[in-house]
């Protein structure tokens, strides 16, 4: 399966986009987990605030303190890594 082409943005480390997102996996004020084509999106900050999330469009929107954007490839689990 080929990837979706998608983009990140972060506005003055106070606002995240993205486009082209399957899922918001998890969320909290400190981290946002997202799913697209290609695997996993992680957000992570404080005081983080999804603002908007549109699965039909893939469009996504958090405000807050973001302090860091990190990849993580998909279908590998953390017992997985641990237990080789």
């Amino acid at each position: 399966m080929e990837a979706v082409p998608h983009s990140v943005t972060v506005e003055d480390c106070k606002k995240v986009s993205a486009t082209a997102i399957d899922s918001v996996d998890g969320f909290s004020p400190s981290q946002i987990i997202l799913s697209f084509s290609g695997g996993r999106i992680i957000i992570a900050g404080a005081g983080l605030k999804i603002v908007n999330f549109s699965k039909a469009s893939g469009n996504f929107a958090a405000v807050g303190t973001v302090n860091g954007v990190k990849y993580a490839s998909k279908g590998v689990k953390l017992s997985q890594k641990i237990f080789k």
